[in-house]
């Protein structure tokens, strides 16, 4: 189990689905691909064009087919976490690896939105299932985002730096605005997709720059043992509820509404819950970091 565990982010951060199904399936995949000589890239484009089958299975209205797609979209979340494990595994972790992962999410849900859809425009309803499914992706982008952010924030202070991958979207900028579109067009392209996403999860995290930024600039790179203990003390938490608003619980939510027979419910589950629970996050999130920014600037660097 030891050698699974190795692969992981770190244990405080991983979901309970994560760490008794993905992970040792991913790590079995990963093992094997590494075997082969399969890339943690090369992984993750297999797994686009997994999901994005799967999706077209929800498209039809029947029991048999849906599972079978449900199987798929299992078999592409399975290949998701071996990217990253296998990059663990080999020290092949890259900022190219992270944009295509978060690209690959986007196009797989973006394929489930669109069959669920036309699915429901096949049964005679109208096209403004779409506005729907507009505003429920909007909404599935923030949730990822904002969680994704903060369990790297996690990272960076319990665990530190070497162990999270936590961006400043001014420092890609910089990167950004060294390439150009007639040189670096692929490179752009993918830095400009990250950029957007590293603003967007900057939105709804004002407090947190503002320490992030304070503890960088006191402290550089080591986070003191007594700000490491009260971050801990104070995020960890709040981990169970940034899990809860990514890709498993949605995965189970899309499973009950086909099961069930009626997709809008699984949109009606990513606009009402989940929204629900990401304003509900980001309130309490922000207000321990006012708390914990004062706790850095009134405190000694000796400390």
């Amino acid at each position: 189990m030891w050698q699974i565990e190795s692969t992981y982010k770190a244990r405080d951060v991983e979901e309970v689905i994560d760490r008794y199904f993905y992970r040792r399936v991913g790590y079995v995949l990963a093992g094997a691909s590494k075997a082969i000589g399969l890339t943690p890239n090369g992984i993750t484009i297999i797994s686009i064009l997994v999901g994005v089958s799967a999706g077209h299975l929800f498209y039809y209205d029947d029991l048999l087919t849906n599972i079978i797609g449900m199987l798929v979209l299992v078999t592409a979340e399975a290949m998701d976490s071996a990217d990253g494990q296998l990059a663990r595994m080999t020290n092949a972790r890259s900022r190219l690896g992270r944009i295509l992962d978060g690209i690959a999410g986007n196009l797989i849900f973006l394929s489930i939105y669109l069959h669920l859809c036309l699915r429901i425009i096949a049964s005679g309803e109208s096209a403004w299932i779409f506005l729907v499914a507009v505003a429920s992706g909007i909404s599935h982008s923030f949730q990822c985002a904002t969680a994704d952010y903060y369990r790297n924030a996690f990272l960076y202070f319990v665990y530190g730096e070497e162990r999270s991958e936590l961006d400043k979207a001014s420092l890609i900028e910089m990167s950004y605005r060294l390439l150009t579109w007639k040189n670096d067009f692929i490179k752009k392209f993918f830095l400009r997709v990250y950029l957007n996403y590293t603003y967007q999860q900057e939105v709804l995290a004002r407090n947190f720059q503002q320490l992030y930024a304070t503890t960088r600039k006191q402290f550089d790179v080591s986070v003191p043992d007594w700000l490491r203990q009260e971050y801990a003390s104070n995020n960890k938490p709040l981990l169970k509820y940034y899990n809860f608003i990514t890709t498993n619980t949605r995965m189970i939510a899309l499973f009950c509404a086909l099961l069930i027979g009626n997709v809008y419910l699984y949109f009606a589950f990513e606009l009402i819950v989940l929204n629900a629970v990401l304003i509900g996050l980001a309130i309490k999130q922000e207000n321990l970091n006012r708390q914990m920014l004062e706790s850095v600037r009134h405190l000694p660097v000796e400390a």
